[in-house]
């Protein structure tokens, strides 16, 4: 089964003493408008796993599904536009920050942008805040429906002459939740990722196993 398939809600938190404690997960964040939960249901394969709003900015906490194994899926509050109060906008910006800073077990970022209107200020403010952490982030281009293929060819061209930059920390691709493009790279992508966390686990108790032998 396809890894998205398996998830399911898990919890969510306002504030980061609530976190749970979890060995990995990778998030799904991106501009209020960029079509983040639209793309969490279609590869969970689901219509309401995430909650999609005409109003963006209805994302208000951190939201975790678990994909077993003890895997998870993080929705993370959009940044940019959203009628709040400027307190509430503040605390979003914070438990933000200091999620991806700090958070010890997420392992990959998965950041939406709409193909028309990639890499605006606040996206390349994410990559270069995230970025030094040395975790990889994965793009996806969505609403790419919206373009033809030619447009598309173009736009991918110039999004990852862009990133260049950061090397092989960032990656991308065209993606839409309409015509469900894209969805077997966005899990292999994750898999990898996963799977690097297992392997590395293992590494670790054969040393320990080793060590202890001697």
């Amino acid at each position: 089964m396809p890894l998205f398939q398996n998830a399911a809600f898990f919890t969510t938190v306002n504030h980061l003493r609530d976190l749970p404690d979890t060995r990995a997960e990778v998030a799904f964040v991106g501009r209020s408008n960029a079509g983040k939960s639209s793309a969490i249901n279609t590869l969970a394969n689901r219509t309401r796993l995430a909650y999609v709003s005409k109003t963006p900015g209805r994302t208000q906490h951190i939201n975790f599904f678990d994909l077993g194994h003890e895997r998870f899926l993080v929705d993370l509050p959009g940044y940019g536009y959203a009628e709040v109060p400027e307190a509430v906008r503040a605390h979003w910006v914070e438990l933000l920050g200091r999620y991806l800073g700090e958070r010890s077990s997420l392992i990959g970022l998965l950041l939406i942008m709409d193909a028309r209107h990639p890499l605006k200020d606040l996206d390349r403010r994410m990559l270069d805040y995230f970025t030094p952490t040395g975790r990889p982030v994965h793009i996806l281009l969505s609403k790419a429906d919206k373009l033809s293929r030619q447009e598309q060819a173009t736009t991918l061209r110039k999004v990852k002459a862009e990133l260049a930059q950061y090397g092989d920390t960032v990656s991308v691709q065209l993606f839409s939740s309409l015509k469900k493009q894209g969805m077997d790279t966005v899990e292999q992508v994750v898999q990898t990722w996963f799977d690097a966390v297992d392997a590395a686990e293992v590494g670790a108790v054969d040393a320990d196993d080793t060590a202890a032998d001697e």
